[in-house]
């Protein structure tokens, strides 16, 4: 069901533009996610950044449903940044359920990942049974199987459930053959699978991701291939990249397996000062060891990876801060 984005914002009350608040350091909120989630840590690690280059500097972080919600935010201009998973973006972008129109007015910083990628797991027992490899097996199989997707309103669930309609995989099919379709997050597949209740989890989700280790570990299971054509239906899709999970992160891969992953950025709107998002771009790319070292799934994020997404304009002072220091032609 689509909701409208000014009732998003306005149910969530976040503070907004307090970057006008002061003429000469950066004065932002941030609107994330989980407020104990890598997102928080996200916040947290930007607001190193600037306090890096100005101890005056302050970004402030705002929990809240995720992007989904953060783009709603910055359409209807009710906080300066906001997280968002390159996914959810384009469908802003098109005016695609959830939304009711496209979000004409947002603003890229830069990106903070790309390496989330979609993992397949299923119990080994059912996948040498019934002589499923890969996920366009699943609905010729026959088998029964309990399969876990994400909460209903999440993107992942959103490419998950595209990706197995596109395997001819839908909940329909799923139950014709004996199975069920039940939800829930990266913790709670985890318990799902470990306490006997489903033999399937889908998640897109870092490599090691500790959930998934709990999945790896304490079950026997294997990681499906995903078919190019589905990888390059769903990039097309939802602006997702292909992405190779090499061999050996899990116990019974013996290969690489290719699939498609998941990034997130750091994005604003246009009413954001073009000085504000000067320093700020500035401070992050400069001071990006801040923004690395709250997680170490945050290893691999570079200057050029944040300056690489190519899904909206980048904002003009951040723009300007990139130029200047070589990061853009």
């Amino acid at each position: 069901m689509k909701f409208p984005i000014k009732a998003v914002a306005a149910s969530l009350g976040v503070a907004v533009l307090s970057s006008a608040a002061s003429a000469d350091s950066i004065n932002v909120t941030l609107s994330g996610g989980n407020p104990s989630g890598l997102w928080s840590l996200l916040g947290a690690g930007i607001d190193r950044a600037v306090k890096a280059d100005d101890p005056n500097g302050v970004v402030t972080y705002q929990a809240t449903g995720g992007g989904f919600a953060n783009i709603g935010l910055l359409g209807r201009e009710r906080t300066d940044l906001g997280l968002a998973h390159d996914a959810e973006i384009k469908l802003a972008l098109a005016g695609d359920d959830p939304f009711d129109a496209p979000i004409e007015n947002l603003q890229a910083v830069g990106y903070m990942y790309n390496w989330a990628p979609m993992h397949f797991f299923i119990k080994r027992s059912l996948a040498e049974e019934y002589g499923i490899d890969s996920i366009d097996d699943l609905a010729t199989s026959g088998a029964a199987i309990r399969v876990a997707n994400n909460n209903a309103g999440n993107i992942v669930a959103n490419i998950t459930t595209f990706m197995l309609e596109e395997a001819g995989y839908d909940e329909a099919t799923i139950e014709a053959n004996g199975g069920v379709l039940v939800r829930g997050g990266s913790a709670q597949q985890a318990d799902l699978i470990t306490d006997g209740r489903t033999d399937m989890v889908i998640n897109g989700i870092f490599v090691g991701h500790s959930s998934f280790r709990k999945v790896d570990e304490g079950n026997d299971v294997v990681l499906l291939s995903v078919p190019e054509d589905i990888i390059a239906a769903t990039n097309e899709r939802f602006g997702t990249g292909t992405y190779t999970i090499p061999a050996n992160s899990y116990k019974n891969q013996t290969e690489d397996v290719v699939t498609l992953a998941l990034g997130a950025m750091l994005i604003t709107s246009d009413v954001l000062p073009e000085e504000t998002g000067y320093m700020l771009a500035k401070s992050i790319a400069t001071n990006i060891d801040e923004i690395r070292g709250v997680h170490n799934a945050m290893q691999a994020l570079t200057p050029e990876l944040l300056t690489s997404q190519t899904t909206l304009p980048f904002h003009p002072g951040a723009e300007r801060a990139y130029r200047e220091l070589g990061l853009l032609e």
